[in-house]
This record gives C-alpha cells, sequence and structure tokens, in this order.
C-alpha cells in the first residue's frame, strides 16, 4: 500500500496490487484479493487481526464514522464558540489547550497503533472542536484583530467541504492516479511546509511577524495558497489507504482510523481557508 501524507493511515497494513478509483468497492476488492493470494491479507500477529466472525469494513462504515466524528466535532466547536463569544478571556486558553490536546492525541494514535480506538477519535474530535471554534471566533471579532463578521466561517465551511468533495470526484473518477511518485511528491511538500511554518513560528519569537508566512502580505498568500494545495491533494493519499483498507477486508472497527484521518486533513484545510480568506477580508 502507499504511504500516505496523513500520518494516522502510515501503519495500515501492506497490500500489494493495489488499484485506484475504487473506493466503495469493498466487495469486488474482497473478491480480488482472495483470487490473488487465496487468504484474507491479516495475519495472527498484524495489528488489525480481528476474530473470524468479526465483519469486514466498508464504505458505509467509513461514511458512518466520519459523520459521527465530525458531528462531534461541529458540536464543540459551536459550545466554544458561545462560550468564547460570552466571554473573549477563554479564547486563547480554547485555541492552545486544544491544539496541543489534539496534537498529543494524534501522536498516542498513530505511534501507538490506536487510530481505530473510537475513544481517541472522539476525544480528537472535542479537543479539535474547542480549538477552531475559539479560533474561528478570533479570526472574525475586532477584539483580536479579526475581520469581522461570521460570513468568514460560512465560507470557509462551504470551502473546506467543497475541497473535500471535489477530490472524491477526482478520486473516483481516476482523473488523477494515485501513485507512488505522486505520494512522494505530496509527502515532501508536506514536510517542506511543516518546516517552513514551524520556522515562521520560531522566528516570530525574535522578529515581528517572523518570516512573513502569516503577516497577511503577499507571500502570506503564497503560503496559504500552496498549503490548501497540499491539503486538498493529501485527500487523495487519504481515500486511496481507505480503499485499501477495504479491498484487504480490514475489522469494521478500522473505520474509525480513517474517519480519524480524514478530519485530521479537514481540520488543517479549514485552518488554512478560513486564514485565506481573513487576509482579504482585512485588505
Amino acid at each position: 500500500m502507499r504511504t500516505t501524507s496523513n500520518p494516522v493511515f502510515r501503519n495500515l497494513p501492506k497490500q500489494e496490487g493495489g488499484g485506484y478509483a475504487t473506493f466503495g468497492s469493498a466487495t469486488a476488492g474482497a473478491a480480488q484479493v482472495t483470487q490473488q493470494f487465496g487468504q484474507p491479507q491479516y495475519a495472527p500477529t498484524d495489528p488489525w487481526a480481528r476474530p473470524t466472525t468479526e465483519r469486514s469494513m466498508t464504505i458505509d462504515d467509513v461514511v458512518t464514522k466520519t459523520g459521527i466524528t465530525l458531528g462531534v466535532l461541529a458540536v464543540s466547536a459551536l459550545i466554544s464558540y458561545v462560550l468564547v463569544n460570552g466571554n473573549v478571556n477563554l479564547a486563547a486558553p480554547f485555541v492552545i489547550g486544544g491544539g496541543l490536546i489534539g496534537l498529543v492525541l494524534v501522536l498516542v494514535a498513530t505511534f501507538g497503533r490506536k487510530m481505530d480506538n473510537p475513544a481517541i477519535v472522539l476525544a480528537y474530535a472535542v479537543a479539535e472542536g474547542f480549538f477552531l471554534g475559539a479560533l474561528s471566533f478570533m479570526f472574525t471579532d475586532i477584539t483580536f484583530g479579526g475581520a469581522g463578521g461570521g460570513t468568514l466561517i460560512v465560507q470557509a465551511v462551504l470551502g473546506t467541504f467543497g475541497v473535500f468533495f471535489g477530490m472524491l470526484v477526482v478520486y473516483r473518477t481516476g482523473a488523477i492516479r494515485v501513485t507512488p511518485r505522486l505520494t512522494r511528491m505530496i509527502v515532501g511538500a508536506l514536510i517542506g511546509v511543516l518546516v517552513l511554518a514551524l520556522g515562521n513560528l520560531v522566528a516570530s519569537f525574535f522578529v515581528d511577524g517572523g518570516l512573513g508566512l502569516r503577516d497577511g502580505g503577499a507571500l502570506a498568500i503564497v503560503f496559504s495558497l500552496v498549503s490548501i494545495g497540499i491539503a486538498a491533494f493529501s485527500f487523495l493519499l487519504d481515500f486511496d489507504a481507505a480503499d485499501q483498507l477495504i479491498r484487504a477486508q480490514a475489522p469494521e472497527k478500522a473505520a474509525w482510523g480513517v474517519a480519524f484521518g480524514l478530519t485530521v486533513t479537514l481540520v488543517w484545510l479549514y485552518v488554512e481557508i478560513l486564514r485565506l480568506l481573513s487576509y482579504f477580508q482585512n485588505d
């Protein structure tokens, strides 16, 4: 299976001969695996190993788990926004606390091989919900130098899901093939963006505006556009990873890991779109 830019998918079981653009074809994928290898792809020592009585994961499981995760995130974000609107002093704690807790949960899920743990997935959704709710308020409230107006949030949400469904169509139609070369390019670009963002954060402690990647100038706009593009292409790798799981007859609980990975990418994409829109709103 190809390596994905999303860390929660990196520990998925490896499989040879996978195709593309078949996200949702669990039955056909399972039959292909059985014909080629004569048995399911999960050895007893595999971290995803399951009892023979356990049902295999389907696209419906992915949709259901992802919907539940995003629903919890949305409710948490709404609660966070309302609380911060009533007391602006809660904004910073929610942003910092929610962001840090979310990061820790991603690391625990990734390195602890707990991507399929619903408690961790839903806890991440709650933490990121409080982070996004407070951050959204800060981007739209003049107290924090925001653009003003809740319309910005609606535009960011619509833009985020527009990109998501657009990339899903691209994947399903096979307009862009998920090849090892494309994977390496996206992963390399992702690492580069993360290094630049970290460098800008460190530089901001010593120089006002840091490297200029988040100050609303021309360079900041370009950086946000590049980040949005990388996040969008990351969906292709995530869809492909989920497709491979369905083909390999992963257990039903593996759908929580897929939901986790997609949510991580959606959160990143939303923040970048919100930030980009705020630049133009301020202008």
